[in-house]
């Protein structure tokens, strides 16, 4: 008898159990891994399989059939397109407001905030691709607002993906426009505010309104996105630099 409970509790937890996995923003990368621990604490069956990429490469997977059964974009233009041609189920609802950084490997004289980019110091500009990334899309409206766009774009390089600019900004640049977020991770404690890094003037640009649909239906699909809308998980992006919508 007990032998046959133990086997129904297996069996009970085979059906309870399960993999979803999601196209995630890479500018959430550093956040992820909480908002996973968090979501496990409730749902210790479900492992969350993350995929990483610019939002324009994840919705060209998915637009070509890639499995995944949720999508947080880093904007809402992506969901939006996703939801029109019915391929994402859910309307696109807003999970964080992003924002932008200046990032230099180097110590700083940020008094300038983004004017800095001008000086005769900086001659490479990390800046995410606006083709592909919605970060990148912010950086050129903050240059453009500045009305200094045309004095510094022939010092861009540029990432794939925001987490790609952050590299580029410690390693390959003399400075970067990246996601304030990405600030928060572990491995970016070292740099320090007005030393390494400034906040780029809100007014310059619209904070970037991130959003969340789902591609399929499914009970632990769902558990997840009410997750990432659930007041512990906003607690969770306020400690990575987010703005709450």
């Amino acid at each position: 008898m007990k032998r046959l409970f133990i086997l129904l509790l297996i069996s009970i937890s085979a059906v309870n159990a399960g993999t979803i996995s999601i196209a995630v923003a890479a500018n959430v990368s550093y956040a992820i891994e909480d908002l996973k621990k968090e979501f496990n604490k409730t749902h210790p069956n479900t492992k969350v399989r993350v995929t990483l990429g610019s939002s324009g490469k994840l919705t060209a997977q998915i637009k070509h059939g890639a499995p995944y059964q949720l999508f947080m974009s880093a904007n809402m233009k992506y969901p939006e397109a996703l939801y029109t041609e019915k391929i994402a189920i859910s309307k696109p609802i807003v999970y964080a407001l992003g924002s932008l950084a200046l990032l230099s490997n180097n110590k700083r004289d940020f008094s300038d905030g983004i004017y800095l980019l001008k000086s005769k110091e900086i001659s490479k500009i990390a800046i995410a691709n606006p083709k592909t990334a919605p970060y990148g899309i912010a950086a050129m409206q903050a240059l453009a607002n500045a009305k200094i766009i045309n004095d510094v774009k022939s010092k861009f390089v540029y990432g794939e993906s925001i987490s790609q600019t952050v590299s580029y900004a410690v390693i390959a640049a003399d400075i970067g426009i990246i996601a304030k977020s990405s600030l928060y991770s572990k491995q970016m404690f070292k740099y320090k505010e007005n030393i390494n890094w400034v906040a780029v003037d809100a007014k310059l640009y619209t904070p970037i309104k991130q959003g969340i649909v789902m591609l399929e239906e499914g009970e632990e699909v769902k558990a997840f996105y009410d997750f990432i809308l659930s007041a512990d998980a906003k607690k969770i992006f306020k400690n990575y630099g987010y703005l709450l919508p």
